[in-house]
C-alpha cells in the first residue's frame, strides 16, 4: 500500500520568541514493513541551521535552530511510504524463557536488546503493573499468547477518551482511571511487560486516516498514533520483534497492519517526541496539529498539499522561570501523541 502522510505542526507565541532550538522525529524508517519512497521537511521561518542525524535506536531526527525573533513557528513533514503485511512468524518460545535469558548473569555478553527490560521516565516499575499483567502470564504460556492477551485486555478494560489525560499524566494514573489515549495504553502496556522482565519498546507512527471500504475507522487517525513493540528471540534473526496496537487490538510483525507507518521505536514517548524543544521567550503559546494519512496511486506529485483534519492540542512544558523580554527563560516543550 502506497501512503502519503503529511503532519503539520503549528505554534504560536505571544510574546514573540527570541531564539529556538527544536529536535523533531518526522521522518519515517525504512524496514521490511514500509519502504520510505520521498521525505520533505519544511519549517517556516527558516531555521539558521538544520541537520540530520541518526538516534542510538536508529531513528532518523533533525535538529534545528531559529536564531532570530518569530510570533509563530510552522513545521510542515510530508512522507510517502510503501508498506506491506507480512505473516506473523511461528513462535514457541515461552514467556518464562524470553524472562530468563534476560535476566542479569555475572559474565554473559552484553545484550543491547535489555535496554528495553528497564524502566524508564514514562514506563516506572511498580507492583500494580506487575499485579495486572500477570492473569496475562500463566505457567507455561508462549510469549505471543501472553502478549497477545494483555493487549486484548486493556483494549477491553480501558476508555479510550481524547483529552481525558495529559501529555505528561502518568502511566499508573491512566491505569487507575481505567481511560486514556493510546500513548497511556501504551505506556501502560510496556510496563506491565516489563514488570514481568521481558524487553518491550514503544513505537510512534501514524494509522490511515480514511479506513478501506467496508472497515470501522481506527481510533487516533486522526492524530499520531503509539503502540508497542515486544522482542520475540525466536522470530527470524532479521526480525524479532511483534508489533501490538491495545487502542485497536491488533498485531502483526514489523507493524500491526499495512494501514501502520512506523516512525520511530524508543524506550517510551520521552524518547521520540515528534517535535521538541527550548525555546527564549513566548511566555504563552498555542499548538494546532494536523495529520493526514492517504492511499495513493502512481505519481505524487498532485498530492503534496491534501486535505487535514486539524486538532487542537495541549503541549507539555516545564517553564524555569517567566521573565521580561531579553532576560533569559527555558520551556520545554513536546507535542503529544493521541
Amino acid at each position: 500500500m502506497k501512503l502519503l502522510v503529511t503532519h503539520e505542526t503549528v505554534y504560536d507565541y505571544a510574546p514573540a520568541v527570541e531564539n529556538a532550538l527544536h529536535m523533531a522525529y518526522l521522518q519515517p524508517v525504512s524496514n521490511d514493513h514500509q519502504q520510505l519512497i520521498s521525505h520533505a521537511l519544511t519549517i517556516e521561518p527558516t531555521p539558521a541551521q538544520n541537520r540530520q542525524t541518526v538516534d542510538i535506536f536508529g531513528n532518523a531526527r533533525s535538529f534545528f535552530s531559529l536564531q532570530a525573533p518569530h510570533n509563530a513557528l510552522t513545521v510542515v513533514s510530508q512522507s510517502v511510504v510503501n508498506t506491506a503485511a507480512r505473516a506473523l512468524p511461528k513462535s514457541t518460545i515461552s514467556w518464562e524463557d524470553t524472562r530468563e535469558y534476560f535476566r542479569y548473569q555475572a559474565g554473559r555478553q552484553f545484550d543491547a536488546i535489555s535496554e528495553f527490560v528497564f524502566a524508564s521516565p514514562y514506563c516506572p516499575r511498580a507492583a500494580e503493573f506487575a499485579e495486572y499483567a500477570r492473569p496475562s502470564f500463566e505457567q507455561g504460556v508462549s510469549l505471543l499468547a501472553a502478549a497477545k492477551d494483555l493487549m486484548e485486555r486493556i483494549h477491553n478494560d480501558f476508555e479510550y477518551e481524547s483529552e481525558s489525560t495529559e501529555i505528561n499524566t502518568p502511566a499508573l494514573e491512566a491505569l487507575a482511571q481505567r481511560k486514556g489515549v493510546c500513548q497511556d495504553f501504551a505506556h501502560i502496556m510496556i510496563a506491565c511487560l516489563r514488570a514481568i522482565g521481558l524487553p518491550v519498546r514503544y513505537v510512534s507512527g501514524y494509522l490511515l486516516t480514511v479506513a478501506p471500504p467496508g472497515k470501522v475507522k481506527l481510533k487516533g487517525s486522526d492524530a499520531s498514533h503509539a503502540w508497542v513493540s515486544i522482542y520475540v528471540p525466536d522470530f527470524p534473526a532479521d526480525g524479532r520483534w511483534c508489533d501490538l496496537d491495545p487502542t485497536n487490538n491488533r498485531m502483526g510483525w514489523y507493524s500491526p497492519g499495512e494501514d501502520y507507518i512506523t516512525l520511530a521505536t524508543g524506550r517510551d514517548f520521552a524518547d521520540v517526541s515528534p517535535l521538541r524543544g527550548v525555546i527564549h521567550g513566548g511566555a504563552s503559546h498555542k499548538l494546532k496539529v494536523a495529520v493526514t494519512v492517504e492511499p495513493i496511486e502512481g505519481d505524487t506529485t498532485d498530492k503534496l498539499t491534501p486535505q487535514t483534519q486539524p486538532q487542537t492540542q495541549t503541549q507539555s512544558q516545564t517553564v524555569s522561570a517567566v521573565l521580561p523580554t531579553g532576560a533569559q527563560a527555558d520551556m520545554q516543550q513536546s507535542q503529544s501523541q493521541s
